[in-house]
């Protein structure tokens, strides 16, 4: 429900530390609502993730909008339309404030043409993102929305996080109407 890795900051905190050109990486802050990326936007650097939590979501032809993941420390955005040279897939809101390192693209592009360690640890962030999301699809499949809604309740309690029920519904891919008939369900079980 929260991606984090760990590894992969500790990797661009060095990288940030021993920078001979101070512009390569940059550290910036961003406050709760800052929106990080646009779907369709080109984007201009990546970001790793620092501190704090964002969403990424996707704003779907019908007006709805679908929340992918939650993503927390050491997360990486925007690496996918970098390497590919597309415009960005998705939105990427703050949801708390937010520190993170801004990478330029060609700095981006070097660190992966010339850097095996970064190259190795941004594809195996990567493969984890393919898990993660074959593991979401087969527990949505699997698991009620009671169950997934359980699970987005104790994110928000474990991390003092206040998730709207239009996000909640939107994580779950559920209306607000099913979302709240959910809680009702759970009030009258408990």
């Amino acid at each position: 429900m929260l991606r984090t890795n760990p590894s992969f900051l500790s990797l661009i905190q060095d990288l940030y530390d021993r920078q001979e050109r101070k512009d390569n990486i940059l550290l910036k802050r961003f406050s709760p609502g800052n929106l990080l990326f646009r779907q369709g936007d080109r984007v201009p650097r990546v970001l790793v993730l620092k501190k704090g939590i964002s969403k990424c979501f996707f704003n779907e032809e019908n007006g709805k909008q679908y929340i992918v993941e939650f993503l927390g420390e050491g997360e990486v955005l925007g690496e996918i339309e970098a390497i590919r040279g597309i415009n960005c897939l998705c939105n990427v809101e703050t949801i708390t404030e937010v520190e993170a390192y801004s990478i330029s693209l060609p700095y981006f592009h070097s660190l992966m043409n010339e850097n095996l360690q970064f190259n190795k640890m941004l594809i195996s962030e990567l493969a984890e993102r393919i898990v993660n999301t074959s593991s979401r699809a087969s527990f949505q499949q699997l698991y009620t929305v009671e169950h997934a809604l359980g699970k987005l309740l104790e994110l928000q309690a474990k991390h003092g996080l206040l998730i709207s029920k239009e996000d909640m519904a939107a994580y779950l891919g559920i209306t607000i109407r099913s979302l709240n008939r959910v809680l009702k369900g759970m009030k009258t079980y408990n």
